[in-house]
C-alpha cells in the first residue's frame, strides 16, 4: 500500500459561517532577528485558512480567527519563513514579536550546484509531481498548477530519491471546490525503494467569485463531499466526541508473526485514552496501539480509487494512521491537530491530496 507523511489542510469559509462561531484577534509584531528593526510588507497568515494580512509600516499585523489551533506562517523576500503555533489563549498576549532574519545565499548556492538538478526535469517529472501533490481524484482533473516554470526537480542516483523545490509560492486554481491557492512549497521528496512520498509547505487559500448561484451550491456540495470522511472530519469528530455520530469507527491494529489483525473496540475514546483540557479546549489521544484503524461507514472507496491504487472493493472507506512511539496528538476544536510530523497515514486519506483537501474554518451548514 502506497504511503504518504502530509502536512496540509486547506479553508474556505462564507461570512454566514463564520458568524456562527467565536472568534478571537492575534496581535503582534514582524522584526529582523539581527537589526531588530521593523519590516513593513511580510506576509503573515493562518497556515490553510484564507486568512492572511501584511505588516504596516511598525511591523504590526492582526488577524481574526476563529477559535482553535493553527500554525501562523511568516514570509518575507530574502528572508527565512518563520512558522509558530497559535492557538485562543495566544490572544491574551498583545506583545507578540516575531523575529525572522536573512537568508545565507552562499549557503543556498552550495545547495543549488551540488544538488543534480534536472534540466528537463518538468517534462520529465511533471505529471509524476502533479499525480502525488494535486492528486488523481475527480477533482484534481479541475486542479491546475498556473506557474509550473517555478518548480525544480533533482535526481539522486545514489538514494534513489526525487526531489521538488520551487522558486516562488505555486498559484494553484482548483475550479471543482472554488478556490485559489498560494502554496509555498517547503519540499517534496519521493523515495522509490519505498514508493513513500512526503511533502510539507504553506498553503494560504482565496475564495473564487462564482459565476452564478448555481456554481456557488455546486462548489459547496463538492466541498461537502470532499470533508465527509476525510482527515479533518475526523478529527473534528474526535475532538467532539461523535466518532459514532458522524459515520467513523476506529480499530486497533496488532502485529504478531507478521500478521496484521484489527481489533474492533467497543469504547471508542477509552481505547484512545481521550482526555480534555477544559480550559484550553484542547483533546489528548494516546491509543493503546501505535497503528489505528479508522473506517468511515457513510461512503463506499471512490471507483477511481480502486482502479487506481487496485485495493479490495469495500463498503466503508479505510484508513491507516501510525502514531509515533509515546507520542499523543493534541487536537484543537477546529480539527488542527499537532505535531502533525508524529503521525504516517496510509490507506484513503492519502489518496485525497491538495485538490480534495478542505479548511480549518469549513463548517457543514
Amino acid at each position: 500500500m502506497k504511503k504518504i507523511i502530509f502536512l496540509l489542510c486547506v479553508v474556505f469559509i462564507t461570512s454566514q459561517t463564520r458568524a456562527q462561531f467565536e472568534q478571537y484577534i492575534i496581535t503582534g509584531r514582524v522584526i529582523d532577528g539581527n537589526t531588530k528593526l521593523p519590516l513593513q510588507g511580510a506576509s503573515v497568515f493562518a497556515q490553510n485558512t484564507t486568512i492572511g494580512t501584511a505588516t504596516d509600516q511598525q511591523g504590526n499585523f492582526s488577524l481574526h480567527l476563529l477559535n482553535g489551533g493553527y500554525d501562523l506562517i511568516i514570509t518575507f523576500t530574502g528572508y527565512q519563513t518563520a512558522n509558530r503555533r497559535i492557538t485562543t489563549a495566544d490572544a491574551l498576549d498583545k506583545n507578540i514579536v516575531i523575529e525572522i532574519v536573512p537568508k545565507e545565499k552562499a549557503l543556498e548556492d552550495v545547495v543549488i550546484k551540488s544538488s543534480n538538478e534536472v534540466k528537463d526535469g518538468l517534462e520529465k517529472y511533471g505529471s509524476f509531481f502533479e499525480e502525488n501533490f494535486i492528486g488523481k481524484t475527480a477533482n484534481s482533473s479541475q486542479c491546475v498548477i498556473k506557474n509550473k516554470n517555478a518548480l525544480h526537480f533533482y535526481f539522486y542516483k545514489k538514494k534513489n530519491r526525487l526531489k521538488v523545490l520551487a522558486t516562488e509560492p505555486l498559484e494553484i486554481e482548483n475550479t471543482a471546490l472554488g478556490y485559489s491557492i498560494k502554496y509555498t512549497l517547503d519540499s517534496f521528496t519521493h523515495e522509490y525503494a519505498s514508493q513513500l512520498s512526503t511533502y510539507s509547505g504553506y498553503p494560504l487559500f482565496k475564495d473564487l467569485q462564482p459565476a452564478d448561484e448555481a456554481q456557488k451550491i455546486n462548489w459547496y456540495n463538492n466541498r461537502l463531499k470532499a470533508y465527509q470522511g476525510s482527515m479533518l472530519h475526523f478529527m473534528r469528530s474526535v475532538h467532539d466526541k461523535k466518532i459514532k455520530e458522524e459515520g467513523f469507527e476506529i480499530q486497533l491494529v496488532t502485529k504478531a508473526n507478521e500478521v496484521e489483525t484489527a481489533i474492533p473496540v467497543q469504547d471508542f475514546y477509552g481505547a484512545l485514552n481521550y482526555t480534555k483540557n477544559d480550559s484550553t479546549q484542547v483533546v489528548e489521544i494516546l491509543p493503546n496501539q501505535p497503528n489505528l484503524a479508522v473506517l468511515y461507514n457513510k461512503q463506499a472507496p471512490d471507483p477511481l480509487y480502486l482502479s487506481t491504487t487496485g485495493d479490495t472493493p469495500r463498503k466503508f472507506q479505510l484508513s491507516i494512521v501510525t502514531f509515533a512511539p509515546d507520542q499523543s496528538l493534541g487536537i484543537e476544536q477546529n480539527g488542527y491537530f499537532f505535531d502533525q510530523n508524529d503521525i504516517v497515514v496510509n490507506g484513503y486519506w492519502t489518496w485525497q491530496k491538495v485538490a480534495d483537501v478542505l479548511p480549518y474554518d469549513f463548517r457543514p451548514q
